[in-house]
């Protein structure tokens, strides 16, 4: 049976809240169009300046969340959810639906993901691109599949940019909610001893294993499938969290348990309308000792009070 294809119409300024609510349906993934910044991104992102002329063609006012619901999986149902979730947090939406060969919605995302460098180490290498030129830069070779974490968004960019300057060689790292798992092997080919990815997911934990071993680490990575920190245990030298606001909120409650004296806890997929919550409950055990922002997503790295 075929799958279906769920089209999600907003305008751009409301995408990212779009994207977060259409992760609730299906925990597999998603992809999202979204042409408003074209020409800026093109620049600071991939350093090219020769746009596709059907792209530049594209309404820059709106942007398209895409969602797969599979066959065993009732469309009416997702629809209503996210028709009720976009009418409660105000955004204006269309939404339509096609049928989907399973083959062809797990292979669309890829025209959409490039080498991208991230950074001043690192150039995340989609596998299926064969001509690239890492320019000197650690190539993390990725393979996302159909879990979350390809390194485009701005909150994963936030995280690596400020792993490459908290990772240091023969450190030990914890990355809660690990996704596809970029995190954790970012870290450990920028010299970390070994990563714990752990994330409630289980195809987002094969993901990572598997991406693990397309880089060479998987003999310095572990998975674990669970929800949050409950199967973790030790302690480590970085703590990365790479989730939504309220998950870190949730988590930095008990979190110092994992941590050393000195380690450092890197927190992102923080919108900027949430900052001060997340803060408000951070600050009481933490010290934030950076801060980066990139269009209104923020990302900290903070170290324990003592």
């Amino acid at each position: 049976m075929d799958w279906t294809e769920v089209t999600v119409a907003v305008n751009a300024a409301d995408i990212d809240t779009a994207g977060d609510i259409a992760q609730m349906v299906v925990p597999y993934g998603i992809y999202i169009e979204d042409y408003s910044h074209l020409e800026q991104e093109a620049k600071e992102i991939a350093h090219i300046d020769l746009i596709d002329e059907e792209l530049l063609k594209k309404d820059r006012t709106k942007a398209f969340v895409h969602v797969y619901i599979s066959p065993e999986e009732n469309p009416a149902e997702a629809i209503a959810f996210l028709s009720e979730r976009y009418n409660a947090a105000g955004i204006a939406h269309e939404i339509s639906t096609a049928s989907c060969v399973e083959e062809d919605w797990l292979n669309n995302w890829k025209k959409y993901f490039k080498p991208i460098p991230v950074g001043e180490k690192l150039l995340i290498h989609p596998v299926w691109e064969q001509e690239y030129d890492p320019k000197g830069r650690v190539v993390l070779h990725l393979e996302p599949g159909i879990a979350f974490g390809t390194g485009t968004h701005e909150t994963t960019r936030l995280c690596l940019e400020l792993l490459e300057k908290y990772i240091k060689p023969g450190c030990q790292m914890l990355d809660v909610g690990c996704g596809s798992g970029i995190l954790s092997a970012a870290a450990l080919l920028l010299g970390a001893q070994s990563a714990v990815g752990v994330d409630i997911d289980e195809l987002a934990v094969k993901t990572a294993v598997q991406n693990a071993a397309l880089n060479g680490v998987e003999d310095r990575f572990t998975g674990i499938c669970g929800n949050l920190t409950d199967k973790v245990s030790g302690t480590f030298d970085v703590v990365a969290a790479n989730i939504v606001a309220d998950v870190i909120i949730e988590l930095t409650d008990g979190i110092e348990q994992f941590m050393r004296p000195d380690t450092i806890y890197v927190m992102s997929g923080i919108i900027d309308t949430r900052e001060q919550d997340v803060l408000a409950v951070v600050e009481k055990k933490f010290e934030i000792i950076q801060r980066r922002e990139e269009r209104g997503w923020v990302a900290f790295a903070a170290k324990r009070k003592l």
